[in-house]
């Protein structure tokens, strides 16, 4: 006998629900005039505006062939253009491939190709970088805005404008559809493109706003649009009937004058952002803002602090790019726990062999959903990593969490060699690979080790070539007036000089520590973990001590 299924599964969100294009024409029917984003030169999109500015967008890119399932590169730091270039992408039907703003090298040219895309849309600013890589697949490059732009070998188009009237509308899209590949840093290899639906995002924005935030709210979206937090952010707000106010990124000295201006009532504050809004002693007093809710990730013992020092309601949340929000604390929770599993979600904490572990064993922490395509389909052409995370019917996280007695989850440590450092997450492979490139240094393991704001500092051991000089291949044109630190015969200032270049500003290490020899277990890998417990010792080097701080210009 053939079962008949129900179309109208109640699990799944329906399309008009969670699809960019209806619910953003839903949002703009009932009300047009409503804000939906403002800027910080004071620019305000209503939700009229928002939907007109994506449908030109939408008809540009369609004139460039992003057709339905195209995928687009965005290449954008936060911003109206960031906003439209996403919603335009998806309201043709194509997938929106947001990238991190500060990759370079090796990494900037890894996504290129993996993503397979043949358009990608960007700022002058970054050209030069994309210049110096292999453009892969790539046949068309959009640059925004004003600006000398660096020789590309793709075709360039300047600026991304169409009529409302060339616009073509795709087949429908339904929930199982997928909007976005987001690149998250893997522990085992490159960076993998984490495939996403429509019902995924959706998942995730009512999974954190709903109940919390509503049409009267306004959320600061201070998290970059290429990473998960931020999508979540401005989309969850189109989810509740909000708003949100766009900004290039987190100032502590300006956050709580941007509050007030944009009348922001939400955020989300990584934990390190927490940290030093505590510790600037010109924030406001309880009720001399309009803030309200904050996400705070992860919820330490030092920032529960927040909530009552500005007198407002502080939630913790466990979320990743592959997951949906399953983890969410009550407002103002009496431990730094992440929460206990929202409904619809299953959650084990195993021994490596996906055995459960007693209550307050420290294990890795297991999750599935009720919800048919809550979370995300799997990695972009890498079957066998999708198909080892979701092994036995879970999806393993590689993070350590403990049960407390009360039934609610802390996360303790990750279990897998990955690193985050200032909100970033850090594959240690491809900082190992970029450091193994340099021509005097042998072998490479990084790992992290406990920085000064609650998240993680990028710890190198480096055994060098034997006879190796220290200076091979260091830049010229980045002479620094400091005193090098030479060990072992490597001159780490010049190293510096050597990765700056070659990869994001955040993921250059901080410490460095130069060894004869990196121990190793049996079939000749590192030993991370007694580096780890090692740690920064009397030997080790740091930069920033030197005087060599990074930022996304390169050196502060």
């Amino acid at each position: 006998m053939t079962a008949v299924l129900d179309p109208a599964d109640p699990r799944v969100p329906e399309a008009d629900d969670c699809v960019l294009g209806p619910l953003l024409r839903r949002q703009a029917a009932q009300d047009a005039e409503a804000v939906y984003a403002v800027f910080p030169d004071g620019t305000e999109w209503s939700r009229g505006d928002t939907l007109d500015r994506a449908t030109r967008t939408a008809a540009a890119l369609q004139r460039l062939g992003a057709d339905p399932g195209t995928r687009v590169l965005i290449w954008l730091p936060n911003g109206a253009d960031a906003l439209r270039v996403w919603f335009g992408t998806n309201l043709a039907g194509a997938v929106s491939v947001p990238i991190n703003t500060a990759y370079q090298g090796s990494i900037l040219e890894h996504v290129i190709a993996d993503s397979g895309a043949a358009i990608l849309v960007t700022v002058p600013e970054l050209t030069a970088a994309l210049a110096a890589v292999d453009p892969g697949r790539l046949r068309t490059v959009v640059v925004l805005g004003d600006g000398a732009v660096a020789d590309l070998a793709p075709h360039m188009v300047r600026g991304l404008d169409a009529p409302v009237g060339d616009f073509r509308e795709p087949e429908p899209l339904q929930p199982w559809d997928v909007q976005s590949v987001v690149y998250t840093s893997g522990t085992t290899g490159p960076s993998k493109g984490v495939v996403s639906s429509y019902a995924h995002l959706f998942t995730s924005c009512t999974a954190a706003f709903r109940g919390r935030m509503d049409a009267g709210d306004r959320y600061l979206l201070n998290l970059p649009l290429f990473h998960a937090g931020g999508m979540i952010g401005a989309y969850g707000m189109l989810v509740v009937g909000g708003s949100i106010a766009v900004v290039p990124g987190f100032r502590t000295g300006e956050f709580w004058d941007v509050v007030r201006r944009t009348r922001t009532t939400g955020c989300t504050l990584l934990g390190v952002m927490a940290g030093f809004l505590l510790k600037d002693g010109t924030g406001p007093a309880p009720g001399g803002h309009p803030l309200r809710l904050v996400y705070i990730i992860p919820l330490t013992a030092d920032t529960m602090a927040f909530g009552e020092r500005f007198g407002v309601d502080v939630y913790g949340l466990y979320n990743m790019t592959e997951l949906s929000c399953p983890i969410v604390s009550e407002p103002n929770p009496a431990a730094p726990t992440c929460g206990r599993v929202r409904a619809g979600i299953q959650a084990r904490i195993a021994d490596p062999h996906d055995r459960e572990v007693a209550a307050g064993t420290v294990g890795e922490l297991l999750l599935r959903a009720d919800r048919p395509w809550a979370f995300a389909h799997g990695y972009l052409g890498r079957p066998e990593a999708t198909a080892a995370s979701w092994r036995n019917g879970w999806f393993h996280t590689g993070d350590g969490f403990r049960q407390e007695a009360d039934g609610s989850l802390t996360f303790v440590d990750r279990m897998t060699d990955s690193l985050r450092r200032r909100g970033e997450n850090i594959s240690s492979i491809e900082v190992e690979a970029q450091l193994l490139a340099y021509p005097a240094i042998r072998e490479a393991a990084v790992v992290a080790v406990p920085g000064e704001h609650g998240e993680d500092d990028v710890l190198a051991v480096l055994a060098p070539v034997s006879g190796a000089g220290p200076d091979q291949d260091a830049d010229p044109d980045l002479d620094l007036d400091l005193d090098h630190g030479l060990d072992h015969g490597l001159d780490l200032v010049r190293l510096v000089e050597f990765l700056i270049p070659r990869m994001a500003y955040f993921m250059v290490p901080r410490y460095f520590r130069v060894v004869d020899e990196i121990p190793k277990t049996p079939t000749g890998k590192p030993l991370k973990a007694v580096l780890r417990a090692q740690g920064i010792t009397i030997d080790t080097w740091d930069r920033e001590a030197a005087g060599l701080r990074l930022g996304m210009g390169g050196l502060k």
